[in-house]
């Protein structure tokens, strides 16, 4: 786990093994999530990213509203 400091103008730079891990290159956009006291930075990705990450599911495995209770 890396530790990073908050500049007095804001700013955070991210170590260069994340920034490798994720391929961040400059002028990526992150979006910035806040949930009690963390904050999630989630890179956006174009949607050509994820396709075919559903290949292979059939709509069969859902079940029905009135199968929910």
């Amino acid at each position: 786990m890396k530790t990073i400091t908050l500049s007095n103008r804001f700013r955070l730079t991210l170590p260069r093994e994340v920034r490798e891990r994720l391929r961040l290159r400059p002028g990526a956009r992150l979006t910035v999530l806040d949930k009690g006291r963390v904050i999630y930075l989630i890179p956006e990705r174009p949607m050509r990213a994820y396709r075919g990450l559903a290949s292979g599911v059939s709509g069969r495995a859902f079940r029905d509203k009135q199968d929910r209770v």
